[in-house]
């Protein structure tokens, strides 16, 4: 390298001293050069993958994996290049410093320039305190801005301190100093800047759950996110083949605030969603105006009825029928319906079993009569009757609809229920509705499954003869012994198959979101009903969760623990996690918001901050609410503000408008409150006023009207 990669502010010079950073210096020169021998060599093995002829099925998805695998990690090498680098670690033991990355890498001669940061021998760098250095003398952690360390701050854990070790001398604070800086629309890289609490639940198994609780500021969704990476890397059962990780957001503004962490990690397969993206319906359901509407449906139970409003479909007719052929009367009895019902094997969808019933029936005539009915009307039609085709909507509007059809599945619900759930308009869905059209649609299937098999069949059937056809026509016109061994051999049954791409005829595309799933991280996990809870549920059989949140962030109440409220929504193998820390909001905003929600949850677990902005909590009325943004924008050239409560706000690029609802789980250098007072009264308002307060990383204002 021609140019220092240190780039420190003249208030930092200090730390520029040879001493303290010479060894770096030398150890970036050789990842640079690392790394430009890496790029050549995966540019030319990524060319080679992608022009190596695709053979059979099984060579063609290796090279299709090889290419993924080869393009992501090539992508997040140019992605960061030297700020692939996190930090060092400096081993009690005398030996070299240890230097930790986002991934792993090597020289040319196999010597290890960076170790990635998921490996066991890197828990240190992050895990590390003073009570337990974990074989470490000290630890440098660097802040990156635009390729160039722009900052780094040392730990030292050996008992006689700074002497002796080339460390600078501010220990934390330039640390606790980064925790304020600069948000941006996108979540900050904070993979340096992990915590040994935080890393303690990143490293944690994944049998069972793990349940991360936390308030404001403790890092919860860095956890999440970052558990995620590392379950990735750590546990081959979570791999795509065998599933993979879901990762769940409370809400849209949320995933588009955390989108980039995971690509940063090198993760780029995990799905992410929230509830709503489930379910087709979900991006056009409205929230629940009456609230006994919205408690009848979050129960699992309601859920768990689709099983009996599907199943009423799946009853035998009581009565046979006869059939007219041309050469007999075929009499079908009801024998005859109830064993070719029975075909229908537990686990398949009601769908996708139709066809399985109905050869079965075929079959069960055809042994009796000796004659093959499948082409016949009168057959087909009553047998459409008894096993219909079904759409998730058609059967869910019915229980809207049909009060004599929901208190056949729903014995369990008075009188007055099941009215109150009774609506004019069976298919205006809301939140509430999409558990059971998601488990509607998995217990039915795909009704279009068996149209689309049997066109894609006949497709196959079509290709295969029409170049068998050709290949005849050659046949007739070859003119050598090779020549006819070759057609000869074509025409064989062996490679008719061959013949065909049944892949290029086309097929409908996979819905990724429909699981099953290996593992599912869900955040602000606290806000799930019951009912949503099943739609998880159906999506990870392995009940593997990484399941994040904060019961005194529950708009709707958690007077359970997080024990019995999972186990209620079928989550029994379940283990505790605390994270107590507020690493994000200022002492003085917490002092402010912290009352909100006493007010409600004396309980509520409260964390504690560890900095001070130093910038008191301003009150005023909301006539000052256009001086106050104008004010800030002027004195801050970045960073990004935030008004929460204000609907008629209409944001901008640097100001969002958000409701208390859609700001949880974000964070913002400044935060405006409007009319507090106004969110409500009970635990949903105290809720919405203790997370509106505690969005703020620096500076938080109230305003009433």
């Amino acid at each position: 390298m021609t140019t220092s990669v240190f780039h420190l502010p003249e208030n930092l010079a200090a730390k520029a001293e040879p001493a303290l950073i010479a060894e770096d210096e030398k150890h970036f020169a050789a990842m640079a050069a690392s790394l430009e021998q890496t790029y050549a060599d995966l540019t030319a093995r990524l060319h080679a993958a992608r022009q190596a002829p695709a053979g059979e099925l099984g060579h063609a998805v290796e090279r299709d994996n090889e290419v993924h695998r080869l393009t992501a990690r090539l992508r997040t090498l140019r992605r960061f290049g030297l700020d692939l680098c996190l930090g060092h670690m400096v081993p009690a033991d005398g030996s070299p410093p240890v230097y930790i990355g986002r991934l792993g890498l090597t020289d040319g001669e196999g010597g290890r320039l960076l170790l990635d940061w998921r490996s066991p021998a890197a828990e240190p760098f992050f895990g590390a305190t003073h009570a337990n250095p974990m074989g470490l003398v000290s630890r440098r952690r660097y802040r990156w801005t635009r390729g160039r360390i722009t900052d780094y701050w040392d730990e030292v854990f050996a008992a006689d301190e700074f002497e002796g070790h080339h460390a600078s001398l501010d220990d934390q604070s330039a640390f606790i100093a980064s925790l304020g800086t600069n948000r941006s629309p996108k979540m900050r890289d904070v993979l340096g800047t992990i915590q040994a609490d935080q890393d303690a639940i990143i490293r944690a198994g994944s049998q069972g759950a793990l349940i991360v609780d936390g308030g404001p500021g403790t890092g919860k969704t860095v956890v999440a996110l970052h558990r995620t990476a590392y379950l990735l890397y750590h546990d081959p059962r979570l791999n795509q083949r065998r599933g993979g990780v879901l990762f769940v957001g409370p809400h849209q503004p949320y995933l588009n605030y955390v989108a980039d962490v995971l690509p940063n990690l090198g993760e780029e397969d995990v799905q992410t969603c929230t509830l709503r993206d489930l379910v087709a319906e979900g991006a056009t359901a409205a929230g629940e105006t009456d609230p006994e509407v919205s408690r009848l449906k979050s129960s699992a139970g309601l859920v768990r009825a689709i099983e009996a409003a599907v199943r009423f479909y799946e009853e035998p007719p009581a009565k046979g029928l006869t059939v007219e052929t041309e050469d007999a009367d075929i009499r079908v009895t009801a024998a005859d319906w109830a064993l070719a019902f029975e075909a229908a094997e537990a686990g398949v969808p009601h769908n996708e079993a139709r066809e399985l019933v109905w050869e079965e029936l075929l079959t069960i005539l055809a042994d009796k009569h000796e004659v093959s009915l499948r082409g016949n009307r009168d057959l087909r039609t009553a047998f459409n009757r008894a096993w219909p085709l079904l759409e998730a909507a058609d059967v869910v509007a019915d229980l809207w609809s049909v009060p004599a059809y929901l208190r056949k599945c729903a014995p369990w619900l008075s009188t007055d229920e099941i009215r109150a759930l009774q609506r004019p308009d069976p298919r205006a869905w809301t939140v509430d509705d999409l558990p059971l059209l998601d488990a509607a649609r998995q217990r039915l299937g795909d009704p279009e499954e068996t149209r689309r098999r049997h066109r894609h069949e006949a497709a196959v059937t079509a290709e295969r003869e029409r170049k068998l056809r050709v290949v005849d026509d050659l046949r007739e016109h070859a003119d050598d012994e090779y020549g006819m061994g070759l057609l000869s051999m074509l025409h064989g049954e062996d490679f008719q198959d061959v013949l065909v791409d049944s892949a290029a005829l086309g097929s409908a595309e996979p819905d990724l979101l429909a699981g099953p799933f290996a593992h599912i991280v869900v955040d602000e996990a606290q806000e799930l009903t019951d009912a949503q809870w099943q739609m998880l549920l159906l999506r990870c059989p392995s009940r593997s969760f990484t399941i994040v949140g904060d019961r005194a962030q529950a708009r709707h109440g958690f007077t359970e623990s997080w024990r019995e409220r999972l186990a209620r929504a079928g989550i029994e193998q379940v283990e505790l996690a605390s994270l107590s820390i507020n690493y994000r909001t200022p002492s003085e905003v917490m002092a402010a918001a912290e009352p909100a929600i006493r007010a409600a949850l004396p309980d509520a677990n409260v964390p504690t901050s560890i900095r001070s902005s130093g910038v008191p909590v301003r009150h005023g009325p909301i006539s000052e609410l256009d001086a106050i943004l104008n004010a800030w924008l002027a004195a801050n050239e970045e960073g990004i503000a935030c008004v929460i409560g204000h609907p008629a706000f209409p944001g901008t690029d640097r100001i969002r408008s958000l409701t208390p609802e859609l700001s949880k789980g974000l964070e913002f250098d400044l935060v405006v409150v409007v009319d507090p007072d106004d969110f409500g009264v009970g635990i949903e308002g105290a809720v919405d006023r203790y997370v509106a307060m505690t969005r703020a990383t620096r500076e938080l204002v109230v305003l009433t009207g």
